[in-house]
């Protein structure tokens, strides 16, 4: 058996079930590695373990992080580590299990040694219009602006930041990253696939679950608190088109089909990511919503 297994792959593909099966047979701790599962809000709408899942197996870094924290590929990947090594030195199976591939290759592949960012800079950085974003990465960080999509506020405002900190490209600092954990213990990579048109089958059953189990009172109780709407978890599938129901702008049929729509699109990203840039061994789901059985290919 591998020291470290990854399960990873697109929403909806059954990485939980698999993941729980593989720690009761192993002894194994479930560590999460999807970013917008390490946050305490929103447990139904991001997916998120139920209670007996929990109570199945040791699970980490699900929950941890408030709303209005941000954190980086960096940040968690640093508090994966020391769950890795904690659960080893018990003795356990360490689980890796998420769809956040920026979070997998940090951890795996190195992170960028980036000293912390100045919260005035942060401040300034993220009160800018994608716009003006877009158009100061281009003149202070060519390197980044090219590489990032314009339509990536998250991550042209990180690359900002750590020029605008460090006086250094974010990609200067990445072509000096330290090792990963690939490299340090053996790995072992599942990827959980559907074909296409089951995977957004099961993308669409399953919005409709989470809004029948909460997820819209959810929204709503995030919503009273009024946060600042580009907090990554403020921009989480699903948060936008249920807002904008409970604000009369959307009927909820509306706000379905914009979510439904949303999650697609997310799922095609990652099926693609994880195709093209992990080395991984591949697993199909049968033909079904259930997401029971797992079957090697």
């Amino acid at each position: 058996m591998a020291q470290l297994v990854v399960i990873a792959g697109p929403t909806a593909t059954g990485k939980t079930a698999h993941a729980l099966d593989l720690a009761a047979r192993h002894d194994g701790t479930i560590i999460n590695a999807d970013a917008s599962q390490i946050y305490n809000e929103l447990r139904i709408l991001t997916a998120r373990p139920t209670d007996d899942d929990m109570a199945a197996a040791p699970h980490r870094l699900f929950g941890v992080a408030a709303a209005t924290d941000i954190w980086s590929a960096a940040d968690w990947a640093k508090r994966a580590t020391v769950e890795i090594e904690a659960t080893m030195a018990a003795g356990r199976l360490p689980i890796l299990v998420g769809g956040t591939g920026f979070y997998l290759n940090a951890l795996l592949n190195g992170i960028a040694d980036v000293p912390p960012i100045p919260d005035d800079i942060r401040a300034a950085v993220r009160a800018l219009p994608l716009s003006d974003l877009r158009h100061r990465l281009v003149h202070e960080d060519p390197e980044m602006a090219e590489r990032l999509r314009p339509s990536d506020p998250q991550r042209q405002a990180r690359a900002l930041e750590v020029i605008r900190t460090t006086g250094r490209s974010l990609a200067a600092w990445q072509r000096d990253t330290s090792p990963g954990l690939a490299s340090q213990y053996r790995t072992e990579i599942r990827l959980l696939d559907l074909e296409r048109g089951e995977l957004f089958a099961r993308c669409g059953a399953r919005f409709d679950a989470m809004v029948a189990a909460g997820a819209i009172e959810e929204v709503r109780a995030l919503t009273q608190r009024h946060l600042d709407p580009d907090l990554p978890l403020m921009k989480a599938i699903g948060v936008p088109p249920l807002r904008a129901f409970l604000a009369g702008q959307l009927t909820l049929e509306e706000a379905g089909m914009r979510a439904k729509m949303d999650t697609r699109r997310y799922a095609k990203r990652q099926q693609t990511w994880f195709r093209t840039q992990m080395a991984a061994k591949l697993y199909r789901l049968p033909d079904t919503t259930d997401g029971t059985a797992l079957a090697d290919t």
